[in-house]
Order: C-alpha cells, then structure tokens, then sequence
C-alpha cells in the first residue's frame, strides 16, 4: 500500500497529462522516485514543461490517503502499468492509463479474444435487439465482451452476454462508486460480479464529457476488434471506432437501414472496409486460428429464447394476468396511479415510479406493499416491480 500512495499521487496530480506521466515513469523508473525528484531533475525528462514540473512539487498526500482508504472501504484494487497483470495489449497503445481501478476478476485479456461493442445511447428497438443477440453471441461463442456500460447498445451487449454465462468487462469514465447513467447500477453489479469493472478514475468522480474520449482508447486497447453496432453520423461510437484503427485493431459494423439516422454511421463504416456483421462468428471466424480451443463456432450462432419485448412477444405465450375493474377495486389513488405506471412485461424501478406519478416517496412504498399482499405486482430483484393484473376501465 505505500508504494501505491506514490502512484495515486503521481496519476492525481494536476496539471500533468498522462503522456507525462508515462514520460517520467520511464525517466525515473517508479513514481516514488519522481516524487522525491527536485524540479532541476524532472525538467530533465522529455516533454516536460516547467508548468508541469511546478505541478510535481506539491507533495500533499491527503487526497492520496482518502483515495486508498475509499478503495478499501469499496474493495477496489489498484492495478498500475508496472504490474505483470495489466494487460500487454493495453500496455502497447500509444497513451496507456499509468494505473486503473479494478473490481471484479480481471481476466487473462491477452489470452482471450476480446470485443468491444459500442453504439449510441439514443438507439432504436433494432438496435437493441442487435447488441443483445450479439453480445449474447460472442460470450456463447468463447470471446469477452467489453463494453462501456453507456446507456443503450453498450448496456444491451453487456445484458447479453451476462445472459450467457460470458465473461464481460465494463470500462467506465468515472468513479466505480458513481453509476452511470444510473440505470444500470445493477448492471454495475453483475458485471463485477461475473467480471470485472475498470476505471482510469478514482473514486467519488463523476463522469464529465472529457473522460469518455479518453474512456474509449481503454476499451479498443483491451480488445482485438471493436464493433459498432448502431452509430448517428456523429457518435461517440465512431470515436472508437477510429481509435481502434489507429491502435491497428480491427473495426466490424452492423448494416441498418439506409433512411436510418441512427445507422448513417455503421452504413459508412462498412463502406470504408469495416467488416460487416449479421452474427457474432462474422467476427470470431476472424480469431479462430489464434483461439481454436476457445472460440466455438455453433455457440457462437447460438441466440438467446427470448431478447426484449418483441422477441418475448413472439415466444410462447404466458398466462393471461387477471383483469382487474379499476371502477370497482376499491384501491386508492395512489395505488391506481401506481398500476396504471407500471407494465406487465418490463419491471420498474422504485425511483421511476416515483417520479412517473409524482407521489411521494413514503406513500409509494406503503401502496407498493398493499398491492404485493394483494398479488397486484410482482417485485423483482432490486426493487423492481411489474403490474400482475390487466386493467379494465
């Protein structure tokens, strides 16, 4: 733990680029030696300023010290460039991160044929369809799904792949302490707990717009291809994309329709020579010579029974909820309000609810527990709930 102060405190100073830091490690050696350097030694190393040299003086460890103890209070694990475990595919891309914060079990990435899957957050039903089938695909075919956990098509790759059994990384750009968007917070937890979670941030950082850029080298360095799933003409998704390319890994896209905003970018990717994709092997057959004990091609064909509303929609019907005469219930406003909010099919936060009907929060809980004594709704894990009976007017 002393020696990670050093690091924490090197990777936190301000005012000095992580292409900086990387310059110094490899001046000095270790970050502990950078910090007892004096200014005349550090100006000695390529590519540092004397604003940055300045930067390196201040030595306060306090913010240091709450970064660790916040790490153990959490179960974080620091992972540093210098460790044997960070990954040497990450390590060779022009601008690794100096250290990451870890939770979860980090897998043997360079033994493994990893893929990143990303796409807008503002995605249509076909993409979501898309990224779970996928993400599915490629975790039951043999390879590691990493994703950015953003909203959307990279949330849906990675339910997809928790779906079968896979094993998925989830790289974020904030604190792993700070979920975001805050929806997936469970996501979060599956992931931790069937994989691993990364961040460059320490925690208690919220996510900004500047991390996310920088978020994206780290989820194309960790992986041999990235797949866009669903991407507008400008995206965050194209962004990786081109890293990706830039760091010499291979780029796969999903075709969409050609009037459809949210494909203009995929639908160019293909154009410019990405690899198209209908299915996960379209990519693995690309590994299989490198893999050929991991990668499984009819696994990887495979797809879930059921992938969202319409697909379970078309799987075997479910039993008919009992219809219930709102005129004659006798429920409450509240509870009504609360039915009426709800679906049958996808459950619903506590939170949602509440700010869908505008009750307040103590009288939500209280009809929510009415209505579960009465089998009205379903509570699901996490505080989700679902309507258990057909409304009639």
């Amino acid at each position: 733990m002393s020696a990670l102060k050093y690091w924490v405190w090197l990777a936190e100073c301000r005012g000095v680029s992580n292409q900086a830091r990387l310059a110094l490690l490899r001046h000095f050696g270790s970050p502990e030696d950078v910090f007892y350097a004096d200014t005349g030694e550090i100006l000695l190393t390529e590519g540092i300023t004397r604003e940055q040299a300045k930067a390196l003086e201040d030595h306060k460890l306090d913010k240091t010290d709450k970064i660790l103890a916040d790490c153990q209070r959490l179960g974080l694990r620091i992972l540093t460039i210098q460790d044997a475990e960070y990954p040497g595919r990450l390590q060779n891309i022009y601008d690794p991160p100096c250290l990451l914060y870890v939770k979860g079990r980090l897998p043997a990435i360079d033994e493994e044929a990893a893929v990143a899957v990303v796409g807008t957050r503002d995605c249509t039903p076909y993409g979501i369809a898309c990224a779970e089938k996928l993400g599915y695909g490629l975790a039951s075919g043999g390879a590691v799904v990493v994703s950015g956990l953003a909203k959307g098509i990279d949330a849906a790759a990675s339910r997809g792949a928790l779906r079968a059994g896979g094993v998925t990384v989830g790289v974020v750009g904030n604190g792993l302490d700070v979920h975001y968007p805050y929806e997936s917070r469970y996501l979060y937890e599956d992931i931790a707990a069937a994989g691993v979670l990364l961040s460059e941030y320490p925690p208690g950082t919220e996510p900004a717009g500047s991390h996310f850029p920088a978020r994206n080298r780290i989820l194309s360095g960790l992986s041999l291809a990235t797949l866009v799933v669903e991407a507008p003409e400008r995206s965050g998704a194209l962004i990786t994309a081109e890293t990706a390319l830039e760091q010499g890994r291979d780029v796969f896209a999903v075709p969409g329709p050609i009037d459809a905003p949210t494909s203009v970018g995929c639908n160019r990717l293909i154009w410019d020579g990405a690899g198209l994709v209908s299915d996960a092997w379209d990519i693995l057959r690309e590994y299989a010579g490198r893999f050929p004990e991991k990668l499984k091609q009819d696994e990887a064909k495979e797809q879930p029974a059921a992938m969202g509303y319409q697909a379970r929609q078309k799987a075997e019907p479910k039993p008919v909820p009992p219809s219930l005469d709102i005129n004659k219930s006798g429920l409450t406003d509240d509870q009504l309000a609360l039915l009426r909010a709800m679906s049958d099919e996808e459950p619903a936060l506590v939170d949602d609810l509440i700010e869908q009907t505008g009750i307040p929060t103590r009288r939500v809980l209280s009809a929510l527990t009415l209505l579960e004594m009465e089998h009205m709704v379903t509570q699901h894990s996490g505080k989700r709930y679902t309507r258990a009976v057909t409304l009639c007017e």
